[in-house]
């Protein structure tokens, strides 16, 4: 009589679990309180492996006729993005204004930082340019092109939206 007394709340429980209100599916509904049957049901974690994740583009080496990126060789100067390689149709970074930069702030998904690499040496682009871009919400890097190089291969390893503008240095041989 004793044990009956103590399985008494277990069977109450368990009626209680079993008159829970069902959809259409089948599936128990969930109410405000969770059964162990609900957890069991609920919290099972499947996997769905879709797709690899793409590799992102690094750049290897430049000279002064162009980059090697991720393998590939690009001759002159380069737009460069995390998953995408694109010429740039400019020839020095006095070609570098709001026109030859829409390719940045246009492209899809919307990049966070860009990193203008100028050629041999740090050059001066004009503010309003700048400001354009900040104001369309990205962030601009002016380095020398062996420096954008290495920050834009950075950025890309943290996973940053980022993306490249690069001139190649005409002094540097190889590559």
């Amino acid at each position: 009589m004793a044990a009956l007394k103590l399985l008494r709340p277990a069977l109450l429980w368990r009626r209680a679990a079993a008159a829970r209100p069902v959809c259409a599916s089948g599936q128990p509904q969930r109410g405000h309180r969770l059964t162990p049957s609900d957890d069991e049901l609920y919290q099972k974690t499947t996997v769905h492996h879709l797709e690899r994740e793409s590799q992102d583009m690094f750049i290897e080496s430049y000279s002064n006729r162009g980059f090697t990126i991720s393998g590939t060789k690009v001759l002159g100067p380069c737009a460069v993005f995390s998953q995408a390689i694109l010429q740039w149709n400019i020839g020095t970074h006095e070609d570098i204004n709001a026109e030859s930069l829409a390719l940045f702030r246009l492209l899809e998904p919307r990049i966070e930082i860009l990193v203008l690499g100028t050629g041999n040496h740090v050059e001066r682009l004009d503010p309003a340019m700048l400001r354009l871009m900040r104001k369309c919400g990205i962030a601009v890097e002016v380095q020398d092109t062996p420096n954008a190089c290495a920050t834009f291969n950075f950025l890309t390893s943290e996973r940053r939206a980022t993306a490249a503008g690069l001139i190649p240095p005409p002094d540097v041989k190889g590559g």
